[in-house]
């Protein structure tokens, strides 16, 4: 008798779990498809030209010489814009660079 007892209250519990997994299930996909569309409407812009602009302006107030690149992903051909895909940082820089000197960095 004991031994259906228990596991008439584990079937339960299994039911009951899975109902409210079901629902939370529901739930979740709910909340991330407002998530997504709520994404989606916002606009992107990764290389945040107002920054970058506001950075290169705050360099050459203060007369600061841009530093030569340090980095691992220039390559031949390159633009300052095929480094946004690395970093932000270094596409950043080398905009202020190619505005300093007129030219981009030197290749290896």
């Amino acid at each position: 008798m004991r031994t259906s007892f228990t596991l008439l209250i584990g079937l339960l519990f299994l039911a009951n779990n899975a109902t409210a997994t079901a629902a939370d299930k529901d739930e979740m996909e709910a909340i991330q498809k407002k998530y997504n569309t709520e994404i989606m409407e916002k606009e992107f812009f990764a290389e945040q030209p107002d920054k970058v602009e506001a950075f290169i302006k705050e360099a050459m107030e203060k007369d600061l010489k841009p530093l030569e690149y340090t980095g691992i992903y220039w390559r031949v051909g390159y633009t300052c814009r095929d480094l946004l895909r690395y970093s932000w940082r270094e596409y950043r820089d080398c905009r202020y660079y190619h505005r300093y000197h007129g030219h981009y960095y030197p290749y290896p």
